[in-house]
This record gives structure tokens, sequence and C-alpha cells, in this order.
């Protein structure tokens, strides 16, 4: 039967994050699995169950998200692509879809992850908090120093135990990680973003890496007062965790392609 990988993106603003949630008041909670699933039923006439590669949470955005299913009908591409875009809600698009392997797994498959976390912050000098993407940048109203922040990101670089930056009751046996890269750019002067990658990240972990990063660009602590953090291996170290709407998922790696 033929598997279908598809890259999706999302305004996570009213989404209730990627996975299906049952509300014991609310009923089934929209969720970007929940909607897309039942579209997919709808276009294919057949039970489609969709797994998704990363459990986004609510408000947080996707642009490279990955999804697949399996079903008995072969699809023109196309077609499906377009079938499903014609029924999807307006905050939810399928941007490329393709046959894979019925072997093919989102979640096991995946090698790498990049996020990006958008920040607006201000000068003190009258600045108002965004308005027309106030959905997808955090604002603060500090000035941040930016390059104090890309050098307090490179000590987050490679193999650590990052359970500095997750949650207390985190639910893994390990929480070691590695990142690949983790950049901090100036888009202009009251505009950064943090981009980061790695093989996998713990719940919250890219928040936390935020909050940490704006502490630092706020002068609160010294670039080299990261390595602190990761050795002491306590949530309480870290900074606070960001809130959802600043941050994307930006691409998922898988063998054989590129981000």
């Amino acid at each position: 039967m033929p598997r279908y990988k598809l890259t999706i993106a999302y305004d996570g603003t009213d989404f209730h994050g990627w996975q299906m949630q049952h509300d014991a008041v609310k009923g089934e909670l929209r969720t970007v699995q929940l909607v897309l699933q039942e579209t997919a039923r709808h276009v294919c006439r057949e039970n489609v169950r969709v797994v998704g590669a990363s459990r986004t949470d609510s408000g947080v955005h996707a642009e490279g998200q990955v999804a697949a299913f399996t079903i008995e009908r072969d699809w023109e591409l196309p077609r499906l692509a377009a079938a499903l875009n014609s029924r999807l809600p307006d905050d939810l698009q399928v941007r490329a879809i393709e046959l894979v392997d019925e072997r093919f797994s989102p979640i096991s498959d995946a090698v790498s992850k990049g996020y990006r976390y958008a920040i607006a912050h201000s000068r003190r000098d009258g600045l108002l908090p965004p308005l027309f993407d106030r959905h997808f940048s955090y604002w603060t109203p500090y000035p941040l120093d930016v390059d104090a922040m890309h050098a307090a990101a490179q000590h987050l670089v490679g193999e650590h135990d990052f359970a500095s930056f997750t949650r207390v009751n985190h639910g893994r046996e390990s929480t070691v990680r590695t990142v690949h890269a983790c950049t901090v750019t100036a888009e202009h002067d009251h505009r950064c973003r943090i981009e980061i990658s790695g093989s996998g990240f713990l719940y919250n972990m890219v928040r936390i890496v935020a909050g940490t990063l704006v502490d630092v660009g706020r002068g609160r602590h010294a670039p080299d007062h990261v390595r602190t953090i990761l050795d002491a291996r306590s949530r309480a170290a870290a900074g606070s965790t960001l809130p959802p709407e600043g941050l994307c998922l930006m691409w998922i790696e898988y063998p054989g392609s590129t981000p």
C-alpha cells in the first residue's frame, strides 16, 4: 500500500498543538493532527491514521513539520495535495507530498530538526510591542545585546546533558542531546532570531534556551555562564520558558534529504 510523506506548515495560534487531545468537558480539542487526519479521511475515504514527526505545543508554529499516512489507493501527488489543501482551514497547508517506503517513520527516521525563535526588543525609546505579527514573535521591553547572546549560544553546541533546559518532570530516560548549531542574528535594531538545530530536543528545551539567552542579552549573565547552567543539571539554574508564539519548527531532515 502506498505511504505518503507530507511537509506541512501551520499557524499554531488557534491550535492546541500537534497531538490529538481529549478534554473531559470540551471533547476533542482542535489540534493539527486531528484536523489533518479528519481532512485526509474525508478526501481519501479511508480510515487514515496520520503520524507526525514533532509534537509542537499550543501556539507553536511550523513551516516544515512532517507527517505521513498509508492508504490503499494510489493518488497522483499533485492531485492529492490539491485535494487536501482545498479542504484544510486557512491556518494549515500541505507544502509538499511524496511517496516513501512503507516503513518510513516521521519520528524515528528523523536525523535532525531546526527551530527558529523570533524576538522583538525595545530600546526604551517609545517603541510599541509588535502588532501585526504579535502571534509570531516574542516581545521584551528590554534592549538586547545580540552579540553576547550569540556568544552564549556557542556553549550549547555539541553533546551535553540538557537537564537544566527542560521541565522538572520531563519523563525522559536521558536528558543528553546533541545541538548541531545555535546562532543569534540581528534582523535590525529591534529584532533578532535564535536558530537552533540538533538531533532531538527535550520538552520546552528551545523555549528555555531562548529565555536563557534573553537573560544574557539583558546583561543578567555573562555568555560563559551558560556552561555553569549546563553543569548544574537543574531547571532552576536556567532562564524562564518563553511563550510559544515566537517558536517555529522550520525543518526536519531525513537520510538522503537536505533541510
